[in-house]
């Protein structure tokens, strides 16, 4: 993905003359250079020197007399669905960027990419080519007020034949026609991961021994990256001023484990030579849906890890998290073997969690075709595509921030407290339904209400806000009722935002076991009218929507119609089961609805047509 192809060269440019310019214009030197008649491609040892080569170069460089093109070295097999979109406006809300993106395509993939420059860098994978190649067709040079957007292809590893799959050479280049691999922060190629398999683990680490750890001319970083065979990102710029940073580590489980090892060395050498006092303690990060599963019925699973592993686990309060930042810090406290011993039993449990919400996601993949699951925050692997996750950890991120997210084919480490799917995420056709406001009936367990509302009803706002829906919990009917009415109201896509966090609210919170499905209740209101045509005769309609919904689906026979002459259906399902059995009755409604007034227009035009 480093490669760069530079074009409209003089048949007089040398290979020197490409490197005295990338010095010239404060580039790092190539790695590679060749030179061919007319162009040359020249290797870059990652994509942020890439981005700026492109950035400084490309249109702007004289170089004999011959004005210069640079972009990305992609071969035809892969430019497929993965194109990168750089000179954001940093003031453009990403919401806006989001629907700009969703109008020529399912999204599956936004990752936004750390650079140096001012303007924002996404990369974005788009379900097929076709849906990429519009989306380049029409961005490239979009205006947004004095900013025009610059669109490449990036190379789509998953597009190439596994017959032709690019191999790495040793120390893990690519071969020359194929194109690199993903590289590391530290400029050294990782081995490809796979796709389904990218659990990073994040640590939180003392501001003054990032410098120890990035060592002279990042020396030292590079030697873990080497060492581990991992990627490592220090996301330094975040939190200005803060005590702690985060660090990212992508690589096996193994790889992880070596490299915060080496990472703790790093720290203990540094606190020793500094003689600070303060006792090395291992943080690790982790999204709160996953922490319940970690700490096990009555804190069995911790006890264990810590009378294994002698350590001391600490885990901070739920109280700390907002919409913002659903992470809580696992604080580890022993000798330095100890620390390791620990992580890796405790990442065995959070990858355990992990791979159990994906393997749910998975299941209900086939239920509504075109959504983009991943952008989900029901699950613990969800999260907004366009995430609000680069800015301060905690902090409301006013504009387009410019961090980083470890999960993007993947989890973000801001993947959302209940999850806000994006607008590409919600169903095409829900999309283009009249957005007229709809109501629904949700029952959750009275002990849930708390979590819900939240301190103060902080959690019930926000969730109210983000979904942009009126969210009320009704009083209970008596006072042993087992469970609570949730009324919600609001358009499609609110009902599907603000009832997808509710379902995941009570999934983070353990009210469901870590096997068990969160399957809910929900009633929406039908026209008498069209009651008879949910159920179908002889049941028909009804069978077909619990065989295609997977949801159970009741129409009570023996209601009588309230004063808006209209009755109940009852939907008993997961998330997904749910939302697809309302939109197909809302469907039905629809239709009703249009015959009936079909009806009524021809009531009226016949009499005059009959004069």
């Amino acid at each position: 993905m480093n490669k760069l192809y530079v074009g409209n060269l003089s048949p007089s440019v040398t290979v020197e003359d490409l490197q005295q310019l990338l010095g010239e214009r404060k580039l790092p030197v190539a790695e590679q250079v060749l030179l061919k008649s007319g162009y040359a491609f020249v290797d870059f040892p990652d994509q942020n020197s890439a981005i700026k080569a492109i950035e400084t170069l490309s249109g702007k460089v004289e170089l004999h007399g011959k004005v210069i093109e640079v972009d990305y070295s992609v071969p035809k097999k892969l430019r497929s669905r993965k194109i990168q979109i750089r000179n954001i406006p940093p003031h453009l809300q990403w919401e806006v960027l989001d629907g700009l993106l969703a109008q020529y395509g399912t999204v599956e993939n936004v990752e936004q990419v750390n650079t140096d420059t001012e303007t924002a860098v996404v990369n974005v994978t788009y379900s097929n080519k076709e849906e990429a190649k519009v989306a380049i067709e029409k961005l490239t040079g979009q205006q947004f007020d004095d900013y025009s957007f610059k669109v490449s292809y990036i190379a789509d590893m998953d597009a190439a034949p596994p017959d032709q799959a690019p191999r790495t050479r040793r120390g893990g280049r690519s071969s020359r026609d194929q194109g690199p691999p993903e590289p590391g922060s530290s400029g050294e190629f990782c081995p490809p991961r796979s796709r389904q398999y990218d659990f990073p683990l994040r640590i939180l680490v003392p501001t003054q021994y990032v410098g120890a750890i990035i060592g002279k001319g990042g020396l030292t970083i590079k030697n873990v990256t080497k060492q581990t065979q991992s990627k490592v990102d220090i996301h330094r710029k975040e939190n200005a001023g803060a005590a702690e940073k985060p660090i990212t580590i992508h690589s096996t489980p193994e790889g992880c484990s070596s490299a915060c090892r080496m990472i703790l060395d790093i720290m203990q050498k540094e606190a020793n030579e500094t003689k600070a006092t303060e006792e090395i303690a291992l943080k690790i990060l982790a999204n709160n849906s996953l922490v319940g599963r970690l700490i096990g019925k009555e804190g069995r699973n911790l006890k264990k890890i810590e009378e294994e592993t002698g350590t001391k686990i600490t885990i901070s309060s739920l109280q700390d998290l907002t919409i913002y930042n659903p992470e809580r810090t696992i604080t580890v406290k022993g000798s330095l073997e100890a620390c390791c011993k620990a992580e890796a039993e405790i990442m065995k449990k959070l990858r355990e969690a992990y791979e159990n919400d994906i393997a749910a996601i998975n299941q209900q993949a086939n239920l509504i075709p075109g959504l983009n699951l991943n952008a989900l925050g029901i699950f613990s692997s969800g999260l907004p595509v366009l995430p609000h996750a680069a800015g301060p950890r905690g902090a409301m991120p006013p504009v387009a921030p410019a961090g980083y997210n470890p999960f993007l084919s993947h989890s973000s480490h801001l993947s959302g407290l209940y999850g806000v799917p994006p607008a590409s995420a919600i169903p095409h056709q829900l999309s283009q339904q009249a957005q007229e406001q709809e109501v629904v009936y949700l029952f959750i367990p009275t002990q849930a209400v708390g979590a819900l509302i939240g301190k103060k009803g902080q959690h019930i706002k926000q969730l109210a806000h983000f979904a942009g829906a009126s969210i009320k919990i009704a009083p209970a009917e008596c006072p042993d009722a087992t469970e609570r009415m949730v009324i919600v109201t609001g358009t499609p896509e609110a009902q599907f935002k603000a009832q997808g966090r509710i379902f995941g609210k009570l999934k983070e919170e353990n009210f469901f076991s870590a096997k068990e499905e969160v399957k809910l209740e929900t009633h929406i209101k039908v026209p008498s009218s069209a009651a008879g045509r949910v159920i179908g005769k002889g049941g028909k309609t009804v069978n077909e929507l619990q065989n295609l919904t997977s949801a159970e689906v009741i129409v009570p026979r023996d209601q009588t119609p309230d004063e808006n002459d209209e009755v109940f259906v009852k939907i008993n399902g997961h998330f997904f089961a749910s939302q697809t059995a309302q939109r197909k009755i809302r469907e039905i409604i629809q239709q009703v609805k249009q015959q009936e007034q079909k009806h009524q227009q021809g009531a009226t035009v016949s009499p005059h047509h009959s004069k």
